[in-house]
């Protein structure tokens, strides 16, 4: 891991550590984000009595810890391993993921630009921690349009070749939800009914297409990211179905199985 934060951490800051030692009522760590060591006293280990610390842990593991004291005149941190809930690791994990994948990329990036990895490397962080704590966070926000690698203060060509390598990288994979609608009615003014629901079903979001199929039957589908919009955007397609519904017009949405 490239990653290297400058200083100490924070008090109640979580950290990932590699176990380096293990000793009868400790156990020493190295921060792998700072390039310091801490102390895990056994009693911060796990709730309990323990009789051996390596049913807990074993040297050259990972774990993740909080920062409980820091000594900054004698270099001193002290640690929690059971002080962490399972939020807490699986979100610090997860943010560990994310860099190393940044940092992936940035390894091959100075492949194709035939340029030494820790040289390359320092060039995209000395501009990126200026604003970001992380590169992934960066990298982020570049797929979302949220800044300009060039305006962040990276050469031309490089920021060009870095926001076409994080936007391969990074952007989510769409996700695609298809339905058919079925509407039909007797009413005289029908035409224009079944037209005004079409109309406030494709305004419900650009990420919504309506195809006519034929028969009253019309294929819907919906673009996203995520499951979570598009399905609030089918709420919202049932809402007008339902609104469309009377004595004399019907009308019924079919949704495709989704593949497992």
């Amino acid at each position: 891991m490239l990653y290297r934060r400058s200083s100490y951490p924070e008090i109640d800051e979580i950290v990932l550590c590699k176990v380096s030692k293990i000793f009868p009522n400790s156990i020493f760590v190295d921060l792998l984000e700072y390039g310091n060591s801490g102390l895990v006293h056994i009693s911060e280990v796990a709730p309990g009595r323990i009789r051996n610390l390596r049913d807990y842990v074993s040297e050259g593991r990972q774990i993740v810890c909080k920062v409980l004291r820091i000594d900054r005149e004698k270099g001193h941190i002290d640690l929690s391993l059971r002080r962490v809930n399972s939020a807490q690791n699986r979100a610090k994990l997860d943010e560990i993921k994310q860099e190393l994948k940044a940092e992936a990329l940035v390894k091959n990036l100075a492949k194709k630009l035939q340029k030494p990895l820790p040289e390359l490397y320092q060039q995209i962080t000395d501009k990126v921690f200026k604003e970001y704590s992380h590169l992934y966070l960066c990298f982020k926000a570049v797929v979302d349009d949220n800044i300009n690698l060039e305006k962040l203060g990276l050469e031309q060509n490089l920021a060009k070749e870095l926001s076409v390598a994080v936007i391969d990288k990074f952007k989510p994979p769409k996700i695609y939800v298809r339905a058919d609608v079925i509407l039909q009615t007797y009413l005289p003014e029908g035409i224009e009914k079944i037209k005004a629901t079409l109309i406030g079903i494709e305004n419900i979001t650009p990420h919504l297409t309506l195809s006519y199929l034929g028969a009253g039957r019309y294929r819907l589908v919906i673009e996203e990211e995520d499951y979570k919009p598009a399905e609030k955007h089918l709420e919202k397609v049932e809402e007008l179905l339902g609104k469309f519904r009377d004595k004399l017009s019907t009308a019924v949405l079919e949704r495709e199985k989704q593949e497992k």
